[in-house]
């Protein structure tokens, strides 16, 4: 039995997902002076209680449950594009945070492909700011590319990483600009956390708390300031009230079913689970879904290309040696024709640890690495070096989150994740993996693997000005439910070149802003 501050009431707000939109959601709302109930299907952790300096058992961090996928390029789920708990994926991300460029929000405009955004990047800069400033984000004194070149509110990290440097190295004999990352981890200490000592385990949970996360700075705020937050409460349906608005959510905690009534609901449950919630919850008003009179709840995902490259150097280069990334180069993300694609691409020096290394080349794409062969490579683990690209997909309808067949423990359908790349986007990736390469090889590296990878998923619930071919407004208002909002990844246009969660945030701290104005308009 749950202790329930808001049992049987109706409160202001409820938000389903505590990650990176849900944790700032709850914040502002509740700073506010609303009534907030937070939902999350996992745990709450103690960062020094819960967290290891262990790959395997912090997997935990991710989504384990069964998700089903098809399409020509079946995606990965799980630990590295899902999170599951208190602080979401925020808890596992590497930190890197990077602002969209002007080019992302008018990309048919632009360059002819995907489509437009209802908002500008002159929209989301105040957002941006207040959210790097509210986690004091370290970077570069000078980044060079898209609108904003800096000064970030804390300095950029130093010392980097072997394989920062080799990468920084390589970049530069190539003519290629490339600098710090900027980085949701303390360089210095602010408020109660200590700067970051390079421990490297960001992906399993940075126990120091050098890292941000929504679970150590957002929520605890919430908490704090009234919100309620409830941990392993999985939501499954969305109810509504005979007049066409959302009534509340119905949420099962230790097998118990309780049903959390409010004002106003905002999903922020990801791009898997938030149209999956959407579809299960159709009514007879609502038979095709809720939200999903367009149609197009669930379509046009898109993860973002996320292939590695792997060198063998002479000397040692200890992948595992601090923040994973902690140096980057957007050389490639703005269009350029003669490459025979729209769009384009970050590359980071990215680390990885011993288990994910050999996970990662076994799947190499020159061919299954196993037996002898791995066995060598693992041996020789300390003189890798390895680039990673975060590559712009583009918005395609057939990629899409249906209900299938099968059912969970709690009656819900699972999820059907369907994807394929299209020409551009494999054209791309052809060009990254050959830039990346390059860089290694510069850098005095022999290529030994190329490994096919995706991470950050977005879209699914796309914004838009248009109820015919949308499914929300600019602020996550849903086109049909005029209370019911979606606050995540899932309501992006396109996918940009760029990591995701500061685009993320910064979405969510708008929407915000616009409730509470809109609540104080109607007292």
């Amino acid at each position: 039995m749950i202790q329930r501050k808001y049992a049987d009431e109706e409160v202001d707000v409820v938000i389903v997902g505590a990650g990176a939109a849900g944790g700032v959601l709850a914040k502002e709302l509740s700073e506010a002076g609303m009534s907030v109930v937070v939902l999350d299907a996992g745990p709450m952790r103690d960062p020094q209680r819960d967290f290891a300096s262990d790959e395997l058992s912090m997997q935990n961090l991710g989504w384990q449950e069964t998700r089903l996928v098809d399409g020509c390029h079946p995606l990965q789920m799980g630990h590295n594009n899902s999170g599951r708990g208190i602080g979401g994926g925020t808890v596992h991300f590497t930190g890197v945070f990077l602002r969209f460029h002007e080019s992302d929000f008018r990309t048919r405009t632009v360059d002819g492909v995907g489509e437009d955004w209802p908002i500008s990047y002159s929209d989301l800069e105040p957002y941006y700011s207040k959210i790097e400033k509210d986690i004091a984000v370290s970077g570069p004194n000078y980044f060079p590319w898209g609108s904003f070149h800096g000064p970030y509110p804390y300095p950029e990290r130093d010392p980097l990483s072997p394989n920062a440097y080799l990468f920084q190295q390589g970049c530069s004999k190539l003519g290629i600009e490339s600098v710090v990352a900027p980085l949701a981890i303390l360089s210095v200490p602010f408020e109660d956390r200590p700067p970051c000592i390079n421990r490297g385990f960001c992906n399993q949970g940075c126990m120091p708390n050098a890292k941000f996360s929504t679970l150590i700075v957002h929520i605890p705020k919430a908490i704090k300031a009234g919100a309620e937050v409830l941990a392993d409460c999985r939501v499954t349906q969305i109810t509504m009230n005979h007049d066409g608005r959302a009534r509340g959510v119905v949420f099962v905690h230790d097998g118990k079913t309780y049903e959390q009534r409010a004002k106003l609901v905002i999903l922020a449950a990801f791009v898997v689970e938030t149209p999956r919630l959407l579809l299960h919850s159709a009514t007879p008003q609502f038979p095709d879904g809720l939200a999903n009179r367009s149609g197009w709840v669930g379509k046009a995902i898109m993860p973002h290309s996320s292939h590695d490259v792997y060198a063998l150097f002479d000397e040692e280069v200890r992948l595992y040696k601090g923040t994973p990334v902690l140096a980057t180069t957007q050389h490639y993300y703005a269009t350029d024709r003669d490459r025979g694609f729209a769009r384009g691409y970050s590359l980071h020096a990215h680390g990885a640890r011993p288990v994910s290394f050999a996970k990662g080349i076994s799947g190499s794409l020159e061919g299954p690495v196993w037996g002898d062969r791995l066995r060598q490579a693992a041996l020789e683990y300390n003189y890798y070096g390895r680039v990673t690209m975060v590559g712009e997909v583009l918005p395609h309808e057939g990629n899409r989150v249906t209900l299938s067949d099968e059912k969970d423990e709690y009656g819900v359908p699972r999820a059907k994740v369907s994807f394929s790349y299209g020409h551009n986007d494999l054209a791309m990736i052809e060009h990254a993996v050959d830039s990346m390469k390059s860089i290694l090889k510069a850098a005095g590296g022999q290529i030994r693997f190329v490994v096919p990878d995706t991470a950050h998923l977005m879209g699914g619930c796309r914004m838009g000005n248009d109820p015919e071919t949308s499914v929300v407004n600019s602020y996550g208002q849903t086109h049909d439910i005029p209370n019911l909002y979606i606050c995540d990844a899932s309501i992006f246009v396109t996918s940009s070149g760029a990591n995701p969660t500061n685009t993320v945030m910064a979405l969510a701290a708008r929407t915000a802003e616009h409730l509470i104005n809109r609540a104080k308009r109607l007292d």
